[in-house]
């Protein structure tokens, strides 16, 4: 089995400040890695830096094996994204602002793929409600439904629960794992619920101001460093 994206030696520097120092790592078909550390890490920079948001200092990016920097808008059309600091238009409502990144897309079958995923997503009822109503939670599952609309093979989540009620966390999570093992999807994400992450990841990568500290199989990250969770695991190694 082929990595579907391979990291190697990315650094970035603002300025003199070392933002991230060689970060290394592979994602799998079916893969769930969580990016974790304590805020100011580098968690998000590395996220844009994978959506080509962000350029480098130094290092490789290889989506399905193709080099990122010379392919990235062939390769953009397989990768998908959602971030709870994403807004979308406020004076459009949530079917105007799906249409418009589906169009985008090119996505078929459009008015039939909307509304499947406002039902997994549970907010079919929100459909002709201007974006500006919702509140924090419905927003980010606008946005996770927006990521989901191109069929991705790669997701990359910045704290995709976060504002959600504690029943939807658990959801959200179960449709994560749902389309990873069913579909092949890999995802990439950050969050601090640390419980409900490792409910859903089966790789973590530790990164502590910028520098990567830890990656691998979270069971075999438990067994290295003799904890039993993943909030066990952080607090060793951040606090």
């Amino acid at each position: 089995m082929f990595p579907v994206l391979t990291v190697e030696d990315l650094s970035k520097k603002y300025g003199k400040k070392l933002v991230l120092d060689k970060i290394s790592f592979e994602l799998y078909p079916s893969d769930i890695l969580g990016i974790i550390g304590p805020n100011g890490a580098g968690k998000s920079t590395l996220l844009y830096i994978l959506l080509g948001i962000v350029s480098p200092t130094t290092g490789k990016i290889y989506y399905f094996g193709e080099n990122f920097f010379k392919n990235r808008s062939k390769i953009l059309y397989k990768v998908s994204f959602a971030s709870q600091y994403i807004s979308l238009p406020y004076s459009l409502t949530v079917e105007e602002n799906l249409k418009v990144f589906a169009y985008l897309y090119e996505i078929p079958n459009i008015n039939k793929t909307i509304d499947e995923l406002l039902e997994l997503f549970k907010l079919i009822d929100k459909k002709k409600t201007l974006t500006r109503a919702l509140s924090s939670g419905e927003m980010m599952r606008l946005n996770l439904v927006r990521a989901f609309l191109n069929n991705p093979d790669i997701l990359l989540l910045d704290e995709p629960t976060a504002g959600l009620d504690p029943e939807y966390v658990k959801y959200i999570g179960d449709l994560f794992k749902k389309f990873s093992q069913k579909k092949g999807l890999s995802i990439i994400l950050t969050s601090h619920q640390l419980g409900e992450l490792e409910k859903i990841i089966n790789k973590a990568l530790l990164i502590k101001n910028g520098n990567p500290i830890a990656y691998g199989n979270l069971t075999e990250l438990f067994q290295k460093f003799g904890v039993s969770s993943l909030e066990e695991l952080y607090f060793k190694i951040f606090v």
